[in-house]
């Protein structure tokens, strides 16, 4: 397993925000996480990648014990959090967004990093020197994945990639799940859209309340109406 969460435990002060959450991913799986807002997932994720200190339990990285660990640490290891909203620098152009991510990849392989960003996301070669302030949401979103990318992860995770997005972008994301899978990609996503990115998930797990009540095939849980109608609120 490239990722191993064994009964991690988090807190915002006497709030306790995940209870005992084990999960697990694969090399080459594309994960997902659901379920309805406030149920602990963006927690979970800040808590993989090391912007929150469990209270108690442990994350694994390539059996690597990196519980709390500094979270540049993490990125040299090979994590990458795309996070929820982006957060891409706008007032630097699309360029050098992607050369600012790309400081931690060995000179020598820069060059190439961004080419292949440019294939991958051809609507962002187009807007090489624009400011990112100026791209519009799926745009962003792209910019936002791009640049998580130019580090080469070992392991992405995607935080509400869809969000905000017009059903039009959103398809546009999806496809690039579909293009980064195909790419052997190991992938952890945190998705509204439940039963959507389910469906297209090699396994799934529905979050409630900070605790993991359904895991199984994404397929599977995806066909669960009685799940949904019980802890997701919807699809």
């Amino acid at each position: 397993m490239i990722l191993e969460v064994d009964r991690l435990t988090t807190r915002y002060g006497a709030l306790t925000a995940l209870h005992a959450v084990s999960l697990h991913v694969a090399v080459g799986e594309l994960v997902a996480l659901v379920g309805p807002n406030g149920a602990g997932k963006t927690t979970l994720l800040s808590s993989v990648v090391g912007l929150l200190r469990p209270a108690n339990g442990s994350v694994r990285f390539e059996g690597t014990d990196v519980t709390g660990a500094d979270p540049a640490a993490n990125v040299a290891r090979g994590l990458a959090l795309v996070p929820e909203r982006r957060r891409i620098f706008k007032d630097l152009s699309v360029a050098e967004n992607l050369r600012l991510a790309g400081a931690t990849v060995p000179k020598s392989q820069r060059k190439a990093r961004m080419e292949e960003m440019g294939e991958l996301f051809p609507v962002l070669r187009t807007k090489w020197d624009v400011s990112a302030g100026y791209l519009s949401g799926g745009q962003a979103q792209q910019l936002a994945v791009a640049r998580a990318l130019m580090c080469e992860p070992k392991l992405l995770l995607l935080d509400e990639p869809c969000l905000g997005l017009a059903p039009t972008i959103v398809d546009v994301i999806f496809e690039l799940l579909d293009q980064l899978r195909a790419q052997g990609r190991t992938i952890l996503v945190v998705e509204q859209q439940a039963q959507r990115v389910l469906s297209v998930a090699d396994r799934g797990y529905v979050l409630r309340t900070g605790e993991i009540v359904a895991e199984g095939s994404g397929p599977e849980l995806a066909g669960r109406s009685d799940l949904f109608d019980t802890y997701v609120g919807g699809s």
